[in-house]
């Protein structure tokens, strides 16, 4: 048993670029072994309905820990939003962060989060297809893929925190680390081109130009510009993976055969 633990493990730490030496495993507590492995081993066979019950629990914590409108931003949301009632086949769970960072997730859960610095550079159309793209991570699997990264992740640094106190540290900031990890996960050229078309695709739903998505993309290349600095959130991953300006080309090529 010891020996399938450590071939957990040693997987989970190559999968995160943990480089936990070998020597290293062998010092480490027994209970912290199991759990990480135990952790490792959801991680890999993890179902739709464990994404969406971690998810759930994820996203509570980050609305715990952030300001949630219930003005003018909640209503606007919910009026844009009041056709869509599932996101892959679970019932809508709208929120809105009162911050200026620009972003926006959407989680296996139903949930979708919508930051107000977002909002507040986007028109209605221009929201609706960066909507529309996050739930395409989700109807696309990607966030379930990106979820068991995070956790395997997370078994490898149980392990790391076995042989000291930053164990404990883990124990009471897990929520934290996977819903920060879930953020800043990074997608694929292939899976950023499908999540566009998703949006592309949301927003006509929606009744609104065909030219949304493109047009969201061509507004979060210049906010980056303009600010002259690493760009976080949601145009992190709208600015890589790969390089906005082809996916802008992209979105613009089916908005005019679209027309046609």
């Amino acid at each position: 048993m010891k020996k399938s633990f450590l071939a957990l493990l040693v997987a989970s730490c190559l999968l995160s670029g943990c480089g936990v030496l070998a020597s290293g495993l062998s010092n480490m507590d027994p209970t912290a072994l199991a759990t990480a492995a135990n952790t490792a081993m959801t991680a890999l066979s993890i179902s739709d309905e464990q994404i969406a019950q971690l998810s759930a629990q994820s996203v509570a914590y980050m609305d715990s820990v952030n300001k949630v409108d219930k003005g003018a931003y909640d209503a606007r949301l919910r009026k844009l939003m009041a056709k869509v009632k599932t996101v892959d086949g679970m019932p809508i769970n709208l929120k809105v962060y009162k911050t200026n960072e620009v972003n926006a997730f959407a989680c296996g859960d139903g949930s979708i989060r919508v930051y107000s610095g977002l909002m507040d550079v986007m028109d209605d159309a221009e929201l609706m297809a960066v909507i529309g793209h996050e739930i395409g991570h989700v109807i696309h699997k990607d966030t379930k893929n990106a979820m068991k990264k995070t956790y395997m992740a997370y078994a490898a640094r149980i392990a790391l925190g076995s042989t000291g106190s930053v164990l404990g540290q883990l124990s009471t900031s897990v929520l934290g680390d996977v819903a920060q990890s879930y953020l800043n996960a990074q997608y694929s050229q292939k899976q950023e081109f499908a999540a566009d078309e998703n949006g592309f695709q949301f927003a006509i739903d929606q009744g609104y130009s065909p030219y949304s998505m493109y047009n969201s993309l061509i507004k979060l290349m210049k906010l980056n510009g303009e600010k002259g600095n690493t760009p976080s959130g949601t145009q992190t991953a709208f600015s890589s993976h790969p390089a906005t300006q082809e996916r802008a080309a992209r979105m613009k090529a089916a908005a005019d055969a679209y027309k046609k």
